[in-house]
């Protein structure tokens, strides 16, 4: 299906008044419940106005998350036709909300506080001002540019909104410019880490299992220890951040623990993967079906990534103004309350499944094809980077690596392809030649067949160039459809990384900007 043909279709869908009015019926539900929920739950705190707005504001930014961001971890599996849009929307939306619940609050801390010192805001009430135009101006940019179809990262929207108000409430020597250098160092970082990894995944795939001349005994012992490594990024990931609250691990004892649980998962795996192997083609169609599970799990696992280190776009302002209403300035030590944390959770998951379908779409097909071998390479680097990131305690953008690993495959396949071009180039000149020689056999055969009288040894040649003949045109016959069925390089399109590039460099100034001017608006009202 081309790009043509799928915005057809969603512009079908946009076009149906019913569904388009249903979608913003159900949003508004769910932030009318957000405004009761706080509205009650907070009743008895003093100067609470502000909180409700920052939890109706904090339930669309999340909305806005899961419409948005929640693509870049199903969008592949998708694409590769490895899941159906529904289930991938099920998963997503499932381990979304329990990767925020369970392992977003650090993350979190690094939003509330990390990025502008707030101990320089003296009053509490400017504070909140600032939080509330940092997430008001974060949501409105995001909205605003996935209307317009512009691939913006969620997290310079908050970072940058939270840098803008901040800017604007106490001046420049507010922002913790150290804290903003690691995080911009990590939005080029983590791209190039993201294709890196998405790029040496797909290539070991390649020369380990594609290029063998037996791809289903290669795939039987590289498949399993591909899903072994998922498992031990994963169960680490575990260690560290869902049980901390239970038991505190440090990371060398989780690495272990995650390796112990790899080769477990290792020797439970292979003998799937070997009797499945037995009922699949012995091609690489075949050999793809064998990563239909593995990639569905990864798709699983960078949603609950993804929920642990992108719910603090929606809360995390949210937070702050919690804890400056609560305890009348920022505590630093109090836990961000449940009810904050299901804003967010809920709310990608409520975004996911209304207008998550559209971005699914464009990131699973629209910047290069994919299939299951492409798609696990991806979600894979995606998924260990995102975790990397989340363990660090650093923002990074889901958006960045996702589609880095995107352009990594992509360009590998570029790469690889220019070679194989080469090979289709010698295939075709020793098509030609083969052709040639075949038909310089059958024109000496007709001439030995149009002797009336021949000899024993015109026999002998006729029974050879017979022989020599249907060796020959088997020959060129696999020639031939090895050049008819020679694929065309495929290129990323330069357009789409032209445009990504262009909103890396707009969101974070625009998203400030404006994030002053929703500050000295809300000043200007209040005063």
């Amino acid at each position: 299906m081309d790009i043509k043909t799928i915005k057809t279709m969603e512009q079908v869908t946009l076009d149906n008044a019913v569904g388009g009015y249903g979608r913003v019926v159900i949003a508004f539900l769910f932030i009318a419940l957000v405004f009761l929920y706080s509205t009650m739950s907070n009743s008895g705190l003093e100067n609470n106005t502000f909180l409700i707005i920052g939890a109706v504001f904090g339930a669309y930014m999340a909305m806005n998350i899961g419409a948005n961001d929640v693509a870049n971890n199903v969008g592949p599996a998708v694409g590769s036709k490895a899941m159906t849009m529904f289930w991938a929307i099920v998963i997503a939306a499932i381990f979304e909300a329990a990767g925020a619940l369970i392992a977003g609050g650090e993350v979190v801390k690094t939003i509330k506080k990390g990025i502008i010192d707030p101990a320089m805001i003296e009053n509490p009430e400017i504070f909140i001002w600032a939080m509330t135009a940092a997430l008001l101006s974060a949501a409105l940019w995001l909205n605003f540019a996935t209307y317009i179809g512009a691939p913006v990262s969620t997290t310079h929207s908050i970072v940058g909104g939270v840098m803008g108000a901040g800017i604007a409430a106490a001046g420049f020597s507010i922002v913790d410019w150290g804290t903003m250098g690691k995080i911009a160092a990590s939005w080029i970082i983590s791209p190039i880490l993201g294709g890196v990894i998405a790029a040496s995944f797909l290539y070991l795939i390649k020369s380990q299992i594609v290029f063998k001349k037996d791809m289903i005994n290669s795939a039987k012992k590289i498949v399993p220890i591909l899903v072994a490594i998922m498992a031990m990024a994963f169960s680490t990931y575990l260690m560290l951040k869902g049980i901390k609250k239970i038991v505190k691990i440090d990371f060398t004892t989780a690495l272990m623990i995650g390796s112990a649980f790899a080769i477990g998962i290792y020797f439970i795996v292979k003998p799937m993967i070997e009797k499945a192997a037995k009922n699949i083609e012995k091609t690489r169609a075949g050999v793809n079906t064998l990563f239909t599970v593995p990639l569905i799990i990864s798709a699983a696992m960078l949603s609950f990534a993804h929920g642990a280190n992108d719910v603090a776009n929606a809360i995390g302002p949210l937070a702050a103004i919690n804890d400056a209403i609560v305890h009348g300035g920022m505590s630093g030590k109090s836990e961000i309350p449940l009810w904050v944390m299901g804003v967010g959770a809920i709310g990608i998951a409520v975004g996911l499944a209304l207008y998550g379908p559209k971005l699914i779409k464009t990131v699973g097909s629209e910047i290069t094809e994919l299939d299951q071998m492409r798609a696990f390479s991806i979600a894979m680097a995606a998924s260990i980077t995102v975790i990397i990131a989340s363990q660090l305690g650093l923002p990074v953008s889901s958006t960045h690596i996702a589609v880095g690993g995107v352009f990594g495959v992509g360009f590998l396949r570029e790469y690889l392809d220019r070679g194989e071009s080469k090979f289709i180039a010698k295939v075709r000149e020793q098509f030609k030649a083969d052709k040639k020689e075949l038909d310089i056999m059958q024109s000496e055969f007709k001439e030995l067949e149009a002797i009336e009288e021949k000899t024993k040894k015109d026999y002998i040649k006729i029974v050879e160039l017979y022989k020599l003949i249907d060796d020959k045109q088997e020959l060129v016959k696999i020639e031939k459809k090895e050049f008819k069925t020679a694929k065309k390089i495929k290129y990323v399109k330069r357009d789409a990384v032209k445009k990504i590039i262009a909103a890396w460099i707009i969101t974070v100034p625009a998203a400030a900007i404006l994030s002053a001017g929703v500050f000295f608006m809300i000043k200007g009202i209040v005063s």
